[in-house]
């Protein structure tokens, strides 16, 4: 579990975090959710420690990530998985040296037992001899399946992604998002995923906040969604006819 508390963040005099504070659940698909420009990559990345925060705290299973050292900010970075926006693979690398490079840095073991671990979590993301080739040579859907089996190498107590289905069709993003949710539960991860796909809301979101101009306006569940009441979130949700059709739908329901 992560908590957010009172979370500030500015950059150059302006104030992009406006005292955020949330839950972040163990083995549930928790969303940020929002328009460009709504400070939620800067929340993402503030509660990893790429930013130093202003104010507030961030909890990591009841320890204060702010009042931690260096040395158990390096050692807690073992637990966290990363994937990023368009998969920052290594070009130069081939599919497998992609998946050992954290356990090349991270790790003292074996270059068998790298392999060895390497090969089971390509498998586990539905990848099989392609350890050979490089990312110019597979799919965008393949490269971030790579990605997720880098992120997964260490067996990770989080999970970080940022816009995972960013550049996919919705077909590969439909089986990316449920690759991460099925991870999720098989590991017991606390992930959290930046997104404004909103198929990935209704799809996978067990856990959702929305952020609006570096401030929290609602957070709740997929089910909840169709209950907002709130004009600014409403505005970005119902943004299509899709989406407007289905609340439609759930109210009739009742």
């Amino acid at each position: 579990m992560i908590e957010v508390k009172n979370l500030s963040k500015s950059f150059d005099g302006k104030q992009i975090l406006k005292g955020i504070s949330t839950v972040f659940h163990k083995g549930k698909t928790n969303l940020i959710i929002g328009q460009s420009g709504s400070g939620k990559t800067v929340l993402l990345k503030s509660i990893v420690g790429l930013h130093l925060i202003d104010d507030g705290d961030i909890i990591y299973n009841g320890k204060s990530f702010v009042s931690m050292s260096n040395s158990q900010k390096r050692k807690l970075r073992q637990d966290m998985g990363m994937l990023f926006q368009g998969s920052a693979l290594f070009d130069s690398s081939t599919v497998e040296e992609n998946v050992r490079f954290p356990l090349d840095i991270l790790t003292d073991w074996s270059l068998e037992e790298k392999r060895d671990r390497a090969n089971f979590c390509l498998e586990r993301v539905n990848l099989k001899n392609v350890n050979h080739l490089y990312p110019s040579e597979i799919s965008g859907g393949m490269q971030k399946r790579v990605a997720i089996a880098r992120a997964i190498a260490l067996n990770p107590k989080y999970l970080f992604c940022d816009e995972p289905n960013s550049g996919l069709d919705p077909k590969t993003s439909i089986l990316i998002d449920e690759l991460i949710k099925e991870l999720t539960q098989e590991y017991d991860m606390t992930t959290i995923i930046n997104t404004h796909d909103m198929n990935s809301v209704m799809g996978i979101g067990d856990k959702i906040i929305f952020i609006h101009q570096g401030e929290k306006q609602w957070e709740g569940t997929k089910d909840d969604i169709f209950n907002v009441d709130n004009e600014v979130v409403e505005s970005f949700i119902f943004a299509s006819d899709l989406f407007r059709e289905l609340r439609e739908y759930h109210k009739n329901r009742k």
